[in-house]
């Protein structure tokens, strides 16, 4: 399974059926995502414990939208120090 990190930290992972990819979300957010977007937006029953969400890639409304939920969710993982350095015209 796919993984991506910064400074150590996963923000993202692809499970094997690829059909979606998980992020960092707080839990007291997560539940007004999915409520929001059930589509969009959900949680196996395995993770529910976890501070992450699943992303329906199909659901997706683009690549702007993909690029804000990972950023998003790269931001809950980085230190403080990359974020603060961190603007959407960096490479």
């Amino acid at each position: 399974m796919p993984t991506f990190r910064v400074a150590g930290k996963m923000f993202v992972t692809v499970p094997d059926d690829q059909t979606s990819f998980a992020v960092r979300c707080p839990k007291h957010d997560r539940a007004e995502l999915i409520a929001a977007e059930p589509r969009k937006f959900w949680v196996p029953p395995h993770e529910a414990s976890s501070a992450w969400v699943r992303v329906r890639l199909d659901a997706l409304e683009g690549s702007a939208e993909l690029y804000d939920i990972l950023v998003d969710s790269w931001k809950q993982a980085a230190p403080e120090r990359l974020v603060e350095g961190f603007s959407p015209e960096s490479p």
